[in-house]
C-alpha cells in the first residue's frame, strides 16, 4: 500500500495527499477528512519518502562517516543526530570505510534518496588528490548543501566547521618544550586534512624553538593500543631516545601509557604523554591522559546550525573555526 493507492481511492492528486500528510493548510477540511478516512480504510502508514512527494524538502539529512566504531566519530554521530532531531529533521547514516569508490557509492545513494543535505563527519572525506573530490563539489554546485565536520573543501554550497588542529598541536608542543622536553616523539594515524594540520603544528613549534625535525621522531601507527605500545617498545630497543609522546589520537596515547608500564618508565617524571580528542579513552587509563579537547560537540552543533541557516537563506560562512582546549591530567607536569 502506498501514496498512489491513497490518491486513486480518494480521487485526489498525489500532491494533495502529500499536503494532508504534512499538515499543509492549503487543503479544505472536507478533502483532508476524506484523505485521512481513506488512509485509515487502507491501513496506510506514510514513510519519510512519501511525505516528501510534492514538497521541496524531505526533512531528512544524510550523514556519512568512515568508521562508527571510532570513539570520535561515534560521538560526532550522536551530536549530529541529536541536533537534527531538535530541528525536526530525520537522518540516514552511512558508514563508508575508507575506499574512495565506496564513499562515492554511498554519497550517490543518499542523493538518490532525495535528502536535503549531506553531512560528512571527519576529515577522511577530503582526498589529497583534488580530482577525487569532484563528486562532492559537483553535487554541491548542483544545489545539494554539503557540510563537512572537521574537514575543509572549497566549493559552492560547501560549508566546513573545523577545529584549529594546527594551533592545537603547536600549543601542546610548546608546552612540552617549555616544561623541559626536547625529544618529543610524534605519533599519527593518517595523512588527512586534519592529520596534515596537526603534524604541521608540531613541526612549527619545534622549528621556532630551534629543535631539529627528525624523521626518526615521527611515526605513523594504526588506531590500536597494542600497535602503539609495540611500536614504542621497538623504538626503545633500537636506542631511540624520547622524553615525551605527542599523539594525534587518544588511542595512540593509551598505547604510550601501556608502553611506559611495560618498560617500567614513570609518568610524567620520565615520560610525558599528550593525546588528542579528549575521548573516554583518555580517562580510562592509570594515570589518566592529558588530551586536547577538539570540541566535537561544538563542531557538530555549529554544523547543524549552519545548515539551518543555509535552509533559511541566511548569510552563513563557508568556513567556521573552533578553538580547542588542552585538558591537563596526570601524564604531564606542566
Amino acid at each position: 500500500m502506498n501514496i498512489y493507492d491513497v490518491s486513486e481511492r480518494a480521487g485526489v492528486s498525489i500532491a494533495t495527499v502529500s499536503r494532508v500528510l504534512n499538515g499543509n493548510p492549503n487543503v479544505s477540511e472536507r478533502t483532508r477528512k476524506k484523505v485521512l478516512a481513506v488512509m485509515d480504510e487502507l491501513g496506510y502508514t506514510p514513510n519519510v519518502f512519501a511525505r516528501g512527494l510534492g514538497l521541496d524538502t524531505m526533512q531528512t539529512i544524510g550523514i556519512m562517516c568512515s568508521d562508527s566504531s571510532d570513539p570520535y566519530l561515534a560521538e560526532a554521530i550522536y551530536y549530529l543526530e541529536r541536533e537534527l532531531r531538535s530541528h525536526n529533521y530525520d537522518s540516514i547514516l552511512c558508514c563508508t570505510g575508507y575506499d574512495l569508490d565506496v564513499k562515492q557509492k554511498y554519497f550517490n545513494l543518499l542523493r538518490s534518496k532525495r535528502v536535503d543535505a549531506i553531512i560528512l563527519a571527519g576529515s577522511k572525506f577530503v582526498e589529497m588528490r583534488s580530482r577525487d573530490n569532484n563528486y562532492i563539489i559537483e553535487a554541491a554546485a548542483d544545489g545539494l548543501p554539503v557540510m563537512l565536520v572537521n574537514g575543509y573543501l572549497e566549493g559552492k554550497n560547501i560549508y566546513s566547521t573545523v577545529c584549529d588542529d594546527y594551533a592545537s598541536m603547536y600549543d601542546a608542543t610548546l608546552q612540552l618544550i617549555h616544561s623541559g622536553h626536547s625529544r618529543i616523539l610524534y605519533l599519527y594515524t593518517s595523512v588527512s586534512y586534519s592529520g596534515v594540520n596537526k603534524m604541521e603544528g608540531y613541526k612549527a613549534a619545534l622549528k621556532e624553538n630551534r629543535i631539529p625535525v627528525e624523521d626518526s621522531m615521527i611515526h605513523q601507527c594504526s588506531k590500536s593500543f597494542e600497535n602503539s605500545r609495540d611500536l614504542l617498545l621497538s623504538l626503545k630497543e633500537e636506542g631511540l631516545k624520547f622524553d615525551a609522546v605527542l599523539a594525534s589520537d587518544d588511542s595512540l596515547a593509551v598505547g604510550a601509557v601501556k608502553y611506559a608500564h611495560t618498560a617500567g618508565i614513570s609518568m610524567p617524571e620520565e615520560l610525558s604523554i599528550i593525546g588528542y580528542n579528549n575521548s573516554l579513552l583518555a580517562r580510562c587509563t592509570d594515570p589518566e591522559i592529558t588530551s586536547i579537547d577538539s570540541k566535537v560537540e561544538a563542531l557538530c552543533t555549529t554544523t547543524v546550525n549552519t545548515l539551518m541557516g543555509v535552509f533559511s537563506g541566511a548569510n552563513v560562512p563557508n568556513r567556521t573555526t573552533i578553538a580547542s582546549a588542552l585538558i591537563k591530567r596526570k601524564t604531564t607536569n606542566f
